[in-house]
């Protein structure tokens, strides 16, 4: 995709989702900056541990060509190959704990995919107690255009936060999202699950499918965790020769626990597959 309609899409998509990055704490830095407590080091050199030969190029934007090797989040049978060459700005950098410890993540959007209609899109692990090091990557995309989704993390616990992301594409009418809750576990990313919503802005109306993520601390050694769609209709003012269909709202809800029997969260309904199931039938 261009990369200048990727950044439009990027801002717009911000806008749309009320993200306010900063008080989140994603930030998007320039690679040549010095890492805080590392004035050696830079995100670029971070970078390069994904993309080994990346550059500073003339247009300001980053360029390289293939990442190292690494598998996709939902396993072995998702995703596509990486693009021969890639080109971006910047990336997102996200602070969070896992095992007590700090760590740093940084996502890489490096765009389309030659064998898929999905993009590529990089998710690093980094500890920074010492000498930098990258502790785990993956490719996360299971759409377009990849971003942290906020609220970007989720404390389980004390000492451990979940990462939320999320990719998409927009049609002149019609919004997939796919959104990815990811948890660490001994330095690796591990999902918890991939979340499939669908919107539609036509003119009788306008669906939407919101997402809200709640956590209780009753569940040890980690929290649970509830996520809520919200698929609410709201009919429009227009003359669109057609009948508008009623307002409604109502509520999805699927609430994840720690196993200790099995080692990962496990869900308590299938009602998140069920609703890509419907929402399959409109596209």
């Amino acid at each position: 995709m261009n990369l200048l309609l990727r950044l439009v899409l990027f801002c717009l998509l911000l806008l749309c989702l009320g993200a306010t990055a900063g008080a989140q704490g994603v930030s998007f830095p320039d690679l040549g900056t010095a890492l805080p407590g590392h004035q050696d080091v830079t995100y670029l050199d971070l970078a390069r541990m994904v993309i080994p030969d990346l550059k500073t190029g003339t247009d300001g934007f980053y360029a390289g060509t293939l990442p190292i090797d690494m598998r996709h989040i939902e396993g072995p049978d998702s995703g596509g190959s990486p693009p021969p060459t890639s080109s971006f700005p910047n990336a997102a950098v996200l602070d969070i704990k896992t095992g007590g410890k700090d760590r740093l993540t940084m996502l890489f959007d490096l765009g389309d995919s030659p064998d898929s209609a999905e993009g590529f899109a990089v998710l690093a692990l980094y500890d920074l107690s010492g000498k930098p090091k990258l502790l785990d990557a993956v490719n996360v995309a299971v759409d377009r255009n990849s971003y942290f989704r906020e609220p970007n993390r989720l404390s389980l616990g004390a000492g451990d936060d979940a990462v939320v992301t999320m990719s998409t594409h927009f049609n002149s009418n019609q919004g997939y999202v796919g959104t990815a809750l990811i948890m660490v576990r001994d330095n690796r990313f591990q999902l918890i699950d991939m979340i499939y919503t669908f919107d539609e802005n036509v003119c009788a109306y306008r669906r939407t499918q919101n997402l809200a993520f709640q956590t209780s601390g009753d569940n040890q050694p980690y929290a649970a965790i509830k996520v809520t769609v919200t698929d609410a209709t709201v009919p429009s003012e227009e003359d669109c020769g057609e009948a508008r269909p009623e307002a409604s709202s109502h509520d999805i809800s699927v609430t994840y626990r720690w196993d200790k029997v099995v080692s990962r969260y496990v869900k308590d309904s299938d009602a998140f597959e069920r609703l890509s199931a419907e929402n399959a039938k409109r596209f």
